[in-house]
Order: structure tokens, then sequence, then C-alpha cells
């Protein structure tokens, strides 16, 4: 999902408030290149890393870029959604499918581990931001497509954390093509969860943002999101063995990448 830099408006000159959100992109960036060359107690070091980026890279970027009540609301609303549908998913097997967590992702809440809402972060609000961008004016469009941006990025991210041992689904079948570890209804639940999850943050956004607020741009968030499906799927296919959800990554790309050429053509006119 990563977007044409072409398309994405990059300020002049750099402040503080462009540079910080950037430098944890590019850390982001730079520590999940090292996931598929580690293993073991390495590896789940680097995810936690991963995972902390990307969610401190939500919280901050929305903070300097709609306001300080948008970012404390972002932290708020999307860790608190998360672990009720977790929470839910754990006990009653709806929207997910029946699946259980691993020790080895440490203290949970609820049955629920610490680094799963700070993953919904890291995933979500960059989701929203490009959802933003393609339908700036719609409510519906920009909630469809955050969903299904939201829902995507999992397609990516769940075989891999499958493999890792994170989390194991009683039953996978019937999975998409090529992915034999994840069932059909994850997906069902993700859009389900991101429909509800993205309306939610939209309606906090729109009431929370600070009018006149320096604005900045979502280039940072776009490179975490773009490096993170694309570039996990180039990591799947290339080091990890999963070339099912590499080739799923790399095809739920498609319609965005095909979106924000319209979007950007439609601009130029």
């Amino acid at each position: 999902m990563i977007p044409s830099i072409a398309a994405l408006p990059l300020p002049r000159s750099w402040t503080a408030r462009q540079v910080v959100p950037l430098a944890l992109a590019l850390l982001l960036v730079g520590t999940a290149i090292a996931y598929p060359l580690t293993d073991g107690g390495t590896r789940d070091a680097v995810s936690w890393a991963i995972v902390l980026l990307g969610a401190t890279l939500s919280v901050v970027h929305a903070a300097l870029s709609r306001g300080a009540g948008t970012g404390a609301g972002v932290l708020g609303l999307v860790a608190g959604t998360a672990v009720v549908f977790e929470s839910v998913g754990l006990a009653t097997g709806y929207p997910y499918g029946s699946y259980t967590y691993s020790d080895t992702l440490g203290p949970t809440l609820l049955g629920v581990p610490f680094l799963v809402p700070l993953a919904w972060l890291m995933m979500a609000w960059p989701s929203w931001l490009l959802a933003e961008h393609l339908a700036p004016r719609l409510r519906p469009a920009r909630i469809a497509w955050a969903a299904a941006i939201f829902a995507a990025w999992d397609v990516v991210l769940d075989p891999q954390m499958v493999q890792a041992g994170y989390w194991t689904w009683a039953d996978p079948f019937p999975g998409l093509p090529g992915i034999d570890t994840v069932p059909l209804t994850n997906l069902a639940g993700w859009l389900v969860a991101g429909a509800v999850l993205m309306t939610l943050l939209d309606l906090l956004v729109a009431r929370t943002r600070v009018p006149g607020a320096p604005r900045v741009g979502p280039a940072a968030p776009f490179l975490a999101l773009g490096w993170m499906t694309l570039g996990g799927a180039l990591a799947h296919a290339g080091w990890l063995d999963l070339p099912g959800s590499a080739a799923w990554g790399a095809a739920l790309a498609v319609p965005v990448l095909a979106a924000l050429a319209t979007r950007h053509r439609r601009d130029r006119r």
C-alpha cells in the first residue's frame, strides 16, 4: 500500500514537527529489515521494537498533525477497541475464528497481550490517513477504504506472526489461496473490526482536531505503511518462505496504487 512519492505533500523546509515522525518511520523501517535476518529471542525483541516504534509513530504524528487531543484520543480509542475485540474473540471465537496466544508475547489484559493493542495502533492511524488522502470529502468512502487497508495489512502480517509462534488458529481452513495457516474468518473479522474502529476514529479526528494546527504531512506514516506491507511481502518471498502472503500483499496493493494514481492525475488538472 505504498503511495507514489509524487502524490505526497512534502514540506519545502523541514522543522522538528516533520523530522520527528520521519525519524521514527526510518527507525521502524530499519528495525523491520532486521526481522527476517534474525531468529529466536532476538527476533522476538525485534518484533517488540517494530510494534513499539510503529505505535509511537502513530500517536506522535496524530498529536503533531491534529493536536494533542487527537493524539491522546487515538491512543485511548485504538487501544481500547483492540482489547474489546481481541478479548471477545478469545472468549467466543467471534468475529475472527478460534485462536490462542502463546506465552511468548508476555503480559496480558483480559487475555490479550499488551503487544496486540500496540500493533493495532501501529496499523490503524496510517490506514486512516491513507483513506483520508483517497477520499477526503466522503466519510463513508473514507471509512470503507480505511477498513479495507487495515484488514489488508493483516493479510501480510498474520501468517508471519503464526510462523513466529505468537498465536495459533484452531482451524485455519478454509484460508486464502496460498495461505494455509490463517482462516478466511480472520479476514472477515478484521473487516468488521476495521469498519467499527475507523468509524470511531473518523468521528474522533473530526471532533478533536485543532483548527489551524501546524500541518504535518503524512509522509512518515505512509512510509511505515508502505514498508510494512510491500516490504513485508518482499521479506515473505525472499527470506521467510511465505510466498502466499507475499503474493497477496502485492496483489492487494494494486487497487490502492491505482486509486492513488487516479487521485494524483485528478489533482494535477
